[in-house]
């Protein structure tokens, strides 16, 4: 998983559709899991948004979880080496893991 300058493994092939390509924006992930899988579910939250929308969910295995996990800390750990380290700022620090169990079928917490 490691995507270091967009190098695919060798003789792994891909096929990038353009409406894949341009990418969606995310400022939120929503994590939860099962005994067999993680949903990542990526939102943006912007203002004059009423609530914040989901764009994509991601379904994973423990395993491939994990390997993502991995994988994103070598390549922040190779991106902080190269620009500096990566600054959270003032943002409010928050648990990474929500319940989806706790929200409502229209979006509000229970």
């Amino acid at each position: 998983m490691d995507n270091n300058d967009n190098k695919q493994p060798q003789g792994l092939k891909l096929d990038l559709k353009p409406e894949v390509a341009k990418g969606s924006y995310s400022n939120l992930a929503i994590i939860t899991h099962s005994h067999s899988e993680f949903i990542i579910d990526f939102a943006t939250m912007l203002p004059g948004l009423s609530k914040p929308e989901i764009g994509n969910r991601i379904i994973m295995t423990p395993e491939h979880c994990k390997r993502l996990l991995n994988a994103l800390q070598e390549n922040i750990g190779r991106y902080e080496a190269m620009y500096g380290a990566i600054s959270l700022g003032g943002a409010p620090e928050q648990k990474g893991t929500f319940n989806l169990g706790d929200f409502q079928p229209n979006g509000t917490k229970s």
